[in-house]
């Protein structure tokens, strides 16, 4: 779903309020803890998390899942143990309603990703 907001309050604004929003919710909070010196968005009508580069991170509530977009995710996680468990495309990790955020190694993932980027890692699909 595309969400026609200018700022990040006003795309969190127009989330329905169900299960949706809390997980996504729930990993801005591992967004936010694991890169604090990035900027929060909106790029492409999603939520982007980004420096000086661009964006590393976009989130976006779907109508069955909710997107984490992190380029090419073989190259964070090539073994895909951080990831077990989760549905992930080439640069898009859907999280179903099915799958509880506590559950997964999401926050290594995205602390991994960080580290890679800060390091000048090229992420891209």
């Amino acid at each position: 779903m595309q969400y026609d907001a200018k700022t990040p309050a006003e795309y969190m604004d127009m989330l329905e309020d169900d299960w949706r929003r809390e997980t996504l919710l729930s990993l801005r909070a591992i967004i936010h803890s694991k890169a604090s010196n990035f900027d929060e968005e909106i790029h492409y009508k999603m939520l982007s998390y980004g420096d000086g580069r661009g964006p590393l991170f976009h989130l976006n509530a779907q109508k069955h899942y909710v997107s984490l977009y992190v380029g090419d995710a073989k190259k964070i996680d090539s073994d895909g143990s951080l990831l077990k468990g989760i549905d992930v495309g080439k640069g898009c990790i859907r999280f179903k309603k099915s799958v509880s955020i506590s559950e997964t190694r999401i926050d290594e993932f995205v602390a991994r990703a960080v580290a890679l980027w800060k390091q000048g890692e090229d992420l891209g699909c």
